[in-house]
C-alpha cells in the first residue's frame, strides 16, 4: 500500500474525514474544551493515516514539557504541525495570519486559542504576538513557535525570525527546543517516505539570556541530529 496508492488513498481517506471531525468540532465550538478535544482527535485522526496509509510514524526523545514554557522547534513539514496538539494538552501555537483565512480550520484555529502573526507588519506584529503570548501563559499553556518561521529544506539552518526573542523577553520562560526529522520522510512530494520520524526535546534554555545568546543556542539546538542529541530528562 505504501507508495502512490498508499499516498491517494491517505489524501483521500484523511481529509475526507477531516471535514467531518472539523464539522463536528464547529458545532460545539462555544465549548473550548470541545474544540480542545476536538482537535486532539482531529490529530490522532491524521497520525492514524500516516501510519497506515504512508508507513510514517513518529518517536519521541526527552521529556515533553506540560508546564508553561516556549517550545521552538526546527519546522521541515506539515507533519510536525499537526502533532503539536496531538503530543501536547493545550499548546498556543504560533502561526501566520493568514492561515486564519481557511475555512472553518481558521475559525477552529482562533477558537483553539492559537496565537496569529501579521508577517511584515514589524514591530506592531511583535507587540500582537507577545500580548497574546501572555494570555496565553496565563492560562498555563506551552507556546508553541517554530523560529524559522516557515518550512525549510532539509539541511538549511537559515537564521532565526525576531518573534522569538520578542516572546521569550516578554514572557521570562525558558525555552524547550526541538530538533527532528520529519522533512527526510514527509516530503514536499505527493508520495512520501515511509519511516520512524524522531522529534528530540532538548534541555531547558533559561530565561534571561541575550537576544544574541539565545538565538545562538537555540539555532544550535534545532539543528542538532534528533537521534543522537542530548535530551531534556
Amino acid at each position: 500500500m505504501i507508495g502512490f496508492i498508499g499516498s491517494l488513498l491517505f489524501h483521500l481517506i484523511f481529509y475526507t474525514g477531516s471535514v467531518f471531525v472539523s464539522t463536528a468540532i464547529a458545532l460545539g465550538s462555544r465549548s473550548k474544551e470541545w474544540v480542545r478535544a476536538g482537535s486532539h482527535i482531529w490529530a490522532a485522526w491524521f497520525v492514524w493515516c500516516a501510519r497506515v496509509f504512508l508507513g510514517i510514524t513518529f518517536t519521541v526523545r526527552g521529556r515533553i514539557p506540560r508546564e508553561s514554557v516556549i517550545v521552538a522547534s526546527k519546522h521541515q513539514s506539515a507533519y510536525e504541525t499537526i502533532l503539536t496538539l496531538y503530543l501536547f494538552h493545550h499548546p498556543a501555537v504560533v502561526m501566520k495570519a493568514e492561515l486564519r483565512k481557511i475555512p472553518i480550520w481558521g475559525f477552529l484555529s482562533a477558537q483553539h486559542g492559537s496565537i496569529f502573526v501579521e508577517r511584515g507588519k514589524g514591530a506592531s506584529a511583535l507587540k500582537s504576538m507577545l500580548r497574546q503570548s501572555r494570555a496565553r501563559a496565563a492560562e498555563g499553556r506551552p507556546i508553541f513557535i517554530f523560529p524559522e518561521g516557515t518550512r525549510v529544506p532539509v539541511g538549511t539552518a537559515p537564521p532565526l525570525k525576531a518573534g522569538l526573542s520578542g516572546v521569550y523577553s516578554g514572557l521570562g520562560v525558558p525555552v524547550v527546543p526541538v530538533a527532528l526529522d520529519a522533512g527526510d520522510y514527509w516530503t514536499r512530494r505527493f508520495v512520501k517516505r515511509p519511516g520512524v520520524i524522531t522529534l528530540a526535546f532538548l534541555p531547558d534554555i533559561p530565561a534571561g539570556l541575550s537576544r544574541a545568546e539565545l538565538e545562538e543556542r537555540v539555532h544550535t539546538a534545532i539543528n542538532l541530529d534528533p537521534k543522537t542529541a542530548e535530551v531534556r530528562a
